[in-house]
């Protein structure tokens, strides 16, 4: 990152003056914010040189009696020069939830990116953070924020965390309260809004996608990377007992793939053309066998064995024992069992030794291993030193610990079901508003959210044909986290570039 010294000086001079219109108030026994804090940068991206403004800091949630629930933090990357009232601007956030968004901050499209090893152990500190000339500033500003309790944000005052942020619903309009306030404090009601969630965060931007809707807010676009939409069809079942296979069909695709990447499938020169082999016979054969259930004719059970073991690379005897049923847990342990490695849930490049060789799964996910010490690490020095935003407080990361602590959990409910499904929030939204323009970026090794589940998802949203080719698709050669590998980024970055040009002509 280059930064001019002189004008650093100046903008650090003015820095409270330029944040004083839009501190959090501080309330009766509630600390007063940490003032935000504004600095100046310039990036190249594609040749261009882009300057730009930083701002990290916190806006402040309130009740409907104008008390304060909740300090959310983010940091927001402005062009400068041009009239931000018609400049667009994309919200991003991770998921989980209990998920900062650290991940995408340092590592998808802000100005910025931690370098990783591909596909593997980065390991222990010094890392590096390099300018991103993949980041898509020169299209959009970009805002990434943290969800209600994490990161540099805290929940303050009377607000209970698990009445008022951490369930479903009320997470969807926490974030849907912070878009009105920071499109009010820095005034942009009439800029071209785009939303873009990674996980979770696609669960978040679909629903928020129907609520910003009501509240008279029309976005251009959205990004889903890594969607988890219906959690219907991303349930596995601990046994395969009573039915329940979808799960089964919609993996199969991210198995075959990952099987291919280690080179356990022999056959097959790329994934273009192992892949629609896969789904055909996914869709088709396998879901009709695996619905006959105890009616199937072993014959054909014989042929779906083959088959299964043709795509995966795993045993015969192994899938015979399954019964046809390959939950994707167990298919990452099996894959290289005899070399006691298990393949990685977030993205199946990346592989850990299992301690315990006869268990099922592995004590941690091996992207975890892989990636989390740089991330956070870099993520805590580029807020503090170059963003020069340090409070006395902790980044939190993530906060499943206190979510889920003395029995509490997050609230799945979701347009009165149990089981939360925001595809008719998605669907609802793209038919109110028919210039809304979605792109589903998916990882081929995403066990996390694999790829075939979330197009059986987007293809039955039941829209009008017109609609429905509003939606485009990106796949990559990468996991859940796309951007991990560089290739995938560069190929993703060329995709959303031109996506923002095609959502935005005529604006």
């Amino acid at each position: 990152m280059r930064t001019n010294p002189l004008r650093a000086a100046l903008v650090m001079a003015l820095g409270l003056l330029i944040a004083a219109p839009y501190p959090a108030a501080a309330a009766p026994g509630i600390p007063a914010a940490t003032p935000d804090a504004v600095t100046h940068h310039s990036l190249v991206i594609d040749g261009q040189t882009i300057n730009y403004t930083a701002r990290a800091g916190t806006i402040t949630l309130r009740d409907n009696t104008d008390a304060p629930t909740a300090r959310i933090f983010y940091t927001a990357y402005t062009r400068d020069g041009v009239d931000s009232s018609r400049r667009p601007v994309t919200f991003f956030w991770n998921g989980g939830p209990g998920s900062s968004t650290i991940w995408l901050r340092m590592g998808s499209f802000g100005p910025v990116r931690v370098q990783t090893k591909d596909g593997g152990l980065t390991g222990p500190p010094p890392y590096t953070v390099v300018d991103n000339g993949y980041s898509i500033l020169d299209r959009s500003d970009l805002v990434f924020i943290d969800m209600p309790g994490a990161g540099f944000g805290r929940i303050i005052g009377k607000a209970d965390p698990w009445k008022d942020f951490w369930g479903v619903d009320k997470d969807i309009a926490a974030f849907g309260q912070f878009i009105e306030r920071y499109v009010t404090n820095f005034n942009r009601w009439n800029s071209p809004k785009f939303l873009f969630g990674e996980s979770y965060g696609t669960t978040r931007a679909s629903g928020l996608s129907w609520y910003l809707a009501q509240k008279g807010i029309a976005l251009n676009g959205i990004v889903l990377l890594s969607s988890y939409l219906n959690a219907d069809l991303d349930y596995q079942p601990s046994a395969p007992i009573g039915g329940g296979d979808w799960a089964y069909v919609l993996y199969l695709p991210t198995e075959a793939a990952t099987a291919w990447y280690h080179h356990a499938i022999p056959g097959f020169a790329s994934l273009n053309e192992l892949l629609p082999q896969v789904e055909q016979f996914a869709l088709s054969e396998y879901l009709d066998g695996l619905g006959q259930g105890a009616q199937l004719a072993p014959n054909r059970f014989n042929d779906i064995v083959a088959k299964l073991h043709r795509f995966t690379g795993l045993s015969e005897q192994y899938i015979r024992n399954s019964n046809l049923r390959l939950r994707f847990d167990r298919f990452n342990a099996e894959l290289m069992r005899e070399r006691g490695i298990v393949v990685g849930r977030l993205d199946g490049r990346f592989t850990t030794y299992n301690l315990d060789r006869p268990e099922e799964t592995a004590d941690w996910d091996a992207t975890d291993a892989a990636i989390d010490g740089a991330f956070v690490a870099t993520g805590n020095q580029y807020l503090r030193e170059t963003l020069k935003y340090n409070p006395p407080l902790l980044y939190r990361h993530e906060i499943y610990d206190l979510i889920y602590a003395d029995g509490n959990q997050w609230d799945n409910k979701h347009n009165g079901l149990d089981i939360t499904n925001v595809t008719p929030d998605l669907a609802q939204t793209m038919t109110y508003n028919p210039d809304m323009k979605v792109f589903s970026a998916n990882g081929y090794f995403d066990f996390a959210t694999p790829f075939f589940a979330t197009q059986y998802a987007l293809n039955h949203l039941y829209l009008a044909p017109a609609i429905q080719k509003n939606i485009t698709y990106g796949f990559y050669e990468s996991g859940h986290m796309v951007y991990l590998h560089v290739p995938a980024l560069a190929k993703f970055h060329a995709d959303l570039e031109r996506w923002y040009a095609q959502t935005l002509q005529n604006r």
